[in-house]
């Protein structure tokens, strides 16, 4: 992976104690942020924490459910009031739940994706941009998907929700362009997580199926996810503001 030098400046994570999210947490801290864990699992947050405040690290755990704005508010400031700012934001936190025909799916289970994969990355990026904005500077990336592209039988809450995440990352990127603030989406593929391998192990998913739907023919991995993350973070993507983009071993592009 490049190396960033993220130096006095401060990171917040949603969805950081497992996954891509807790991939791109130590990312941010080994490229010298201090860096603000957000998740609904307090014990491996904690643990996270711990160890990267054993490497030497500025880390700090908050407990918070993304589907709840008054908790994603409380969370963004504590993270300013710890560490004096908000550069950069990988809102990362999503959920998925077992396939079910469209016809079929119940109002609960489209209220439950949606609350945590639309509205919580609405959510954090509001609060995200007020303090952004005070501070005339940021970054922000959002976590959509291979399904904010493409459509997924099976899926629609799902996929109607990462599409989501794709408008709303281009109009705010529209809107705090001219103050020097980028907002940007990534559009993970199949990626080696927790999630994933429940998703195999549940019947869910077919591993050999999946591998021979991608053209790289592999799974792809946690710090794959956060290279893209800390390069649409960092100067060297200082002139890329509302893009989507595919981190899917070309899945997207057939």
């Amino acid at each position: 992976m490049l190396t960033y030098d993220f130096t006095g400046q401060t990171a917040l994570v949603t969805g950081a104690s497992a996954g891509m999210g807790a991939a791109t947490a130590c990312a941010f801290a080994e490229a010298g942020a201090a860096v603000a864990l957000v998740d609904i699992n307090p014990e491996a947050l904690e643990k996270l924490a711990a160890e990267l405040t054993e490497q030497g690290h500025r880390a700090l755990a908050i407990r918070a459910d993304v589907a709840d704005e008054g908790q994603v508010a409380a969370a963004v400031r504590q993270c300013v009031d710890t560490f004096g700012s908000l550069d950069m934001a990988f809102n990362n936190a999503g959920i998925m739940l077992p396939p079910t025909n469209t016809a079929d799916e119940t109002a609960a289970a489209f209220d439950q994706v949606t609350a945590v994969n639309l509205r919580g990355v609405w959510a954090s990026m509001k609060h995200e941009l007020v303090q952004m904005r005070a501070q005339g500077s940021g970054s922000i990336v959002n976590c959509s998907s291979l399904g904010g592209l493409v459509g997924g039988a099976g899926r629609a809450s799902y996929h109607a929700s990462k599409h989501g995440v794709l408008g709303l990352t281009k109009s705010a990127a529209l809107e705090y362009a001219p103050l020097g603030i980028r907002v940007n989406a990534i559009c993970p593929g199949t990626i080696d997580t927790p999630m994933v391998e429940r998703m195999i192990s549940g019947g869910e998913l077919d591993r050999t199926q999946a591998l021979a739907a991608i053209p790289m023919a592999r799974l792809g991995r946690g710090e794959e996810i956060a290279a893209a993350v800390l390069w649409l973070s960092s100067s060297a993507a200082s002139y890329v503001t509302a893009v989507a983009l595919p981190v899917d071993g070309a899945y997207t592009a057939q």
